[in-house]
């Protein structure tokens, strides 16, 4: 078996774990898919300029950012204070390090409404900004998911 061969294989595996780490959140499903682009430039015959690699780098480091970002987004979206914000941000790593992979889709709702109903929100209003904090993080899995579908892609279509 060629070096080749393997690449792509290895490369393949990861494509696929990548689209479904997109979904859950165990996984970093948007890294996985640009690792297998990587791997897919060490063949024998390059398939992509290094502008082409980069550029995704960049945008897989944007969305993995992003994903951190839109859930404090959608809780201020949908009405939280600046308590809410901070909450459904300490809730993204508190649900990273304490319940994963569960504790980073209830995390950052959970930190969103405690941290309205403590500056003195009322229970719908603490509840509608956990609302954009969940809705954040779907925003979040739909960036995921489309990178990573785009690279896979490219990976096919280049490797087959």
């Amino acid at each position: 078996m060629t070096l080749d061969v393997i690449l792509i294989i290895i490369g393949s595996v990861l494509v696929f774990i990548g689209i479904i780490g997109c979904i859950l959140p165990v996984l970093p499903g948007q890294i996985l898919s640009w690792i297998a682009l990587l791997l897919l430039q060490f063949t024998s015959e390059p398939p992509f300029t290094a502008k082409f690699i980069v550029i995704w780098a960049l945008v897989t480091t944007g969305v993995t950012l992003l994903d951190y970002i839109v859930p404090m987004w959608g809780t201020k979206k949908f009405g939280g204070t600046r308590a809410g914000v901070w909450g459904a941000g300490i809730g993204v790593v508190a649900g990273i390090f304490l319940f994963p992979p569960i504790g980073l889709i209830v995390g950052p709702f959970l930190g969103a409404v405690i941290g309205e109903l403590i500056n003195g929100a009322k229970g719908n209003d603490a509840l509608k900004a956990g609302l954009g904090s969940f809705l954040g993080f779907i925003a979040g899995t739909f960036m995921k998911l489309a990178i990573s579908l785009i690279m896979g892609y490219y990976f096919v279509v280049n490797a087959f």
